[in-house]
């Protein structure tokens, strides 16, 4: 069985992640709240990546799979926007993720093959009013990701999945009753938009080995947004 990590995993995506390993592999949530996971088959590690160090010395030796999930939906005007907000999304999409990386390398280095698994944005890739703080922090990920890879392949696979709005208790206020889930639908060419499940089948096949040839990828689930126009 394969040791996976995922940091911030106690519920959407992560959740969802959390119920699809949890039979095959042995997983560890380091997240700040192990609320809804005590009926699944984790070990939980308490751990707030914004004030945090990661223990690792309740880790196993061997980590095969690393997760984090942990981010921001910060949508204002960026005339709005003052520096802090900027500096805010980096932390906690961005820099947060590389102290959990270079905290648990060791462990991911001594996989046969360990397989790493980012979250960036559908607004990474496409100009979307609003999105200039989301957008420029995902963005870092995208560009570490492929550095990432290319530096410690074939050891470590490093990807990214790009999802659009999906309904987490994160995007809460953007689907909180039927006309706006009506709208957010109606953007999307698949005419619905993400639930957590799509992106944790996505993420676990990254981490399996029916995706071993696979390093430094960034793959849009997102209903279509970033690559149909359709119209009406």
């Amino acid at each position: 069985m394969k040791n996976i990590l995922l940091i911030g995993g106690s519920y959407g995506i992560g959740l969802a992640l959390a119920k699809e390993l949890q039979n095959n592999n042995n997983v560890f949530v380091a997240s700040r709240t192990n609320e809804n996971l005590g009926n699944l088959k984790i070990t939980h590690i308490p751990f707030d990546v914004s004030t945090d160090n990661l223990d690792t010395s309740i880790l196993p030796e061997v980590i095969d799979g690393l997760v984090y999930l942990p981010g921001s939906i910060n949508l204002r005007p960026f005339k709005g926007l003052k520096l802090e907000a900027f500096e805010s999304d980096l932390q906690i999409n961005f820099i947060g993720l590389v102290k959990v990386i270079q905290a648990v390398l060791p462990n991911l280095t001594a996989s046969k093959q360990s397989s790493i698994v980012l979250f960036s944005s559908v607004a990474a890739c496409m100009g979307m009013p609003f999105h200039t703080s989301v957008a420029a922090s995902k963005g870092a990920i995208e560009g570490f990701a492929k550095a990432l890879a290319a530096e410690y392949a074939p050891k470590i696979r490093v990807n990214v999945i790009a999802p659009s709005l999906t309904d987490t208790p994160l995007a809460d206020k953007f689907l909180n009753n039927d006309i706006k889930k009506e709208k957010s639908s109606e953007r999307h060419p698949l005419k619905r938009f993400g639930q957590p499940e799509d992106i944790a089948q996505m993420a676990s096949f990254l981490l399996s080995e029916n995706s071993s040839w696979m390093s430094g990828q960034i793959l849009h689930v997102d209903g279509g947004m970033s690559t149909l126009l359709v119209n009406g």
